[in-house]
């Protein structure tokens, strides 16, 4: 069910734990936004043959330990254009980079540390501020998780797709053409096609696709993307 989402708002976000291991890239990898001018001017994901930058206000927080991203969303962090047009449109820092030319899928497995509705775990494609698209693990209203969809040209659609039993879900996007595919799994092996869109790019070589983590609701949400593989064709059958 579609929902009007908050405008950004102000709050402290959860400091991220060390649940994941020792840290193996701390100086590529700051654990608070503030030093973010410390760091390198890009970061090498295990698994993702690009490199990726940090965009978006404020700064996300995000470090790499044991093969997994860890990333952290401040409160009120959102990417949404409302489509009653109220209110002033969010953001959030996210991590993302220009994919090589061609067709591929982009997979990723999250577990998303649930607090307030709307929390989510996020694949990112962004063409542009006013056209991107989302494939989310988000905390629904109700405290259930679910798979969620959004994409935006001009203004943001919301779309949920099915509902998850725990906290981690396996997420793709596909890139075929000029089409984009959303599918999410529960095992990594069975697939859901969620959404089959285009972004009617204006420049398609400068669309990045990577990670973000919002809370648009919350004091901000972490989540833990690991098993991430980036394959340079898509499906066979979408």
């Amino acid at each position: 069910m579609a929902r009007r989402r908050p405008s950004a708002g102000a709050g402290r976000p959860r400091e991220p734990g060390d649940s994941i291991g020792e840290r193996s890239q701390r100086a590529l990898t700051p654990r608070h936004p503030r030093d973010e001018t410390a760091a390198v001017t890009s970061l090498n994901v295990p698994g993702v043959p690009f490199p990726l930058h940090a965009q978006g206000e404020p700064p996300c927080v995000y470090e790499i330990a044991d093969g997994a991203l860890r990333l952290t969303g401040q409160a009120g962090t959102d990417l949404f254009l409302d489509p009653a047009g109220t209110g002033t449109p969010p953001d959030g820092g996210r991590l993302t980079g220009v994919p090589p030319e061609g067709d591929f899928r982009l997979t990723a497995r999250v577990r998303v540390e649930f607090a307030s509705a709307f929390d989510a775990g996020v694949l990112l494609v962004h063409a542009a501020d006013d056209r991107w698209a989302k494939l989310c693990f988000e905390y629904s209203p109700q405290k259930v998780p679910t798979a969620v969809t959004v994409v935006t040209r001009g203004t943001s659609d919301d779309a949920n797709a099915f509902e998850v039993d725990g906290d981690t879900l396996w997420l793709r996007v596909t890139r075929s053409g000029r089409a984009w595919a959303f599918h999410a799994s529960t095992d990594g092996e069975w697939w859901r096609l969620l959404r089959y869109f285009t972004l009617d790019e204006r420049e398609p070589g400068r669309t990045t696709v990577g990670f973000l983590t919002q809370s648009p609701t919350g004091q901000g949400c972490t989540a833990v993307f690991d098993r991430t593989a980036f394959t340079p064709a898509a499906p066979a059958d979408l």
